[in-house]
Parts: structure tokens; sequence; C-alpha cells
């Protein structure tokens, strides 16, 4: 069994929304073969909380204005560290960088095949290490750099 096409629309929808605003490492898996309750996974991630809130509300916003899609489910959003969104079909993933890198959810999910996502998600594909380093080397040059 494979994603059905209204999932891989899903999928495309909400990546390209992800990287509009600028997530970081989007990533799709087919898991209608391992999951019976899901077709495809969509993982993004953000270096901090408010932008993460960004991304899941301009994804549940494109969804709805552009496929008539509504989350059955939305959790996660008081701390803003992983926001689920379930639209059954598929189920959406924002993590704040930390808890992707803690939860490695690429890892569990890696035998799976990887959706075709729109260039500009694509294109996301490690910049959260790329921030990590450049806020690195910003907080090295800083005098005093941790208050």
């Amino acid at each position: 069994m494979t994603a059905t096409d209204r999932s891989i629309e899903l999928i495309q929808t909400a990546a390209q929304a992800a990287a509009d605003k600028l997530a970081h490492d989007i990533i799709a898996y087919d898991v209608s073969d391992v999951l019976s309750i899901t077709d495809a996974f969509l993982l993004a991630s953000a270096p901090n909380d408010r932008q993460v809130k960004s991304i899941v509300d301009e994804i549940e916003e494109r969804l709805q204005k552009e496929l008539g899609a509504k989350p059955v489910r939305r959790e996660g959003d008081r701390e803003a560290r992983w926001v689920l969104l379930d639209y059954v079909d598929i189920v959406v993933h924002v993590q704040h960088s930390e808890e992707r890198v803690f939860y490695a959810l690429e890892r569990l999910w890696k035998d799976c095949p990887e959706l075709d996502l729109p260039a500009d998600a694509r294109a996301t594909r490690g910049k959260a290490q790329e921030h990590a380093e450049l806020q690195a080397a910003r907080d090295a040059a800083e005098p005093g750099g941790d208050w």
C-alpha cells in the first residue's frame, strides 16, 4: 500500500507552507505500509518556539484555505517545542531543533520511503546544522557571551 494522492497533496502543500516560514530539515515519509492510522508523516523543525508556532499556523492556514483540510487534533501548542497536527491522512510534526535531535524521528522511520517534496522544502535540508554552527560562532565571538 502506498500513500494516497490526497495524502501526497496534503504533504506537498504542508511542506511548501513550512518552507515559506523558513522551517529547517523538512522531510516526509510514506508510513502507510507500517501504520494503519495514517499514510504519511511530515517532519520539520525551527530554532525557537515562536518560529515553531509560526510554521504550524501557516501549515494549518494553507491546508484549510487551499485544500479544505482541518486537523482533527492539534497537540503541543502551549509549549511549542513539538506541535503535532493530525489530519488523519497525514500527521505533521513541527519540532524545536533540540527536540528534533533528541527524539530523532528520522531514525524511527528511516526504512519507510521518502516522499518527494517541492524544491523549496528540499532546499531546507541541513539548515538546522547550519543555524547551530552560525549561532555557536556568534556566541563565541561575543565577549561575556552567556549572561
